[in-house]
C-alpha cells in the first residue's frame, strides 16, 4: 500500500499541475547563480531578473556592455547547460 505514494519531490517534479513552478524555479536559479558561473563578471554584470526566457543583467560600463554583447550566445550556452535546460533565450542589458 505505500507504494502508492509519492514523495513531494517526485509530485512537484513529474506532475503537468506543477510545471509552472518548475518553469519559475529554473528561471530564479538563472539569475542566482550567474556570479557562480561567471565569478570573474561578477564585478561588472548584475544578474537582476528573469522574464519570459531574457536574463536582464546590469551592467554600468557601456565599453563592457559591448564586449558582453559579443559574448552572448557564449553566455546563454553556458547558463542553460548549468541549469541542464533550456530556459535563457536572450540577455538584454541594463
Amino acid at each position: 500500500m505505500l507504494s502508492k505514494y509519492k514523495s513531494l519531490k517526485d509530485v512537484i517534479g513529474t506532475e503537468d499541475e506543477f510545471k509552472k513552478i518548475r518553469e519559475i524555479t529554473k528561471e530564479q536559479e538563472v539569475v542566482e547563480k550567474f556570479a557562480e558561473i561567471f565569478p570573474d563578471l561578477s564585478k561588472i554584470a548584475n544578474a537582476k531578473k528573469f522574464d519570459k526566457g531574457k536574463l536582464f543583467l546590469r551592467v554600468e560600463n557601456s565599453v563592457w556592455r559591448s564586449e558582453l554583447n559579443f559574448k552572448q550566445s557564449l553566455m546563454i550556452a553556458k547558463l542553460n547547460e548549468a541549469v541542464g535546460e533550456q530556459v535563457v533565450k536572450a540577455i538584454k542589458f541594463l
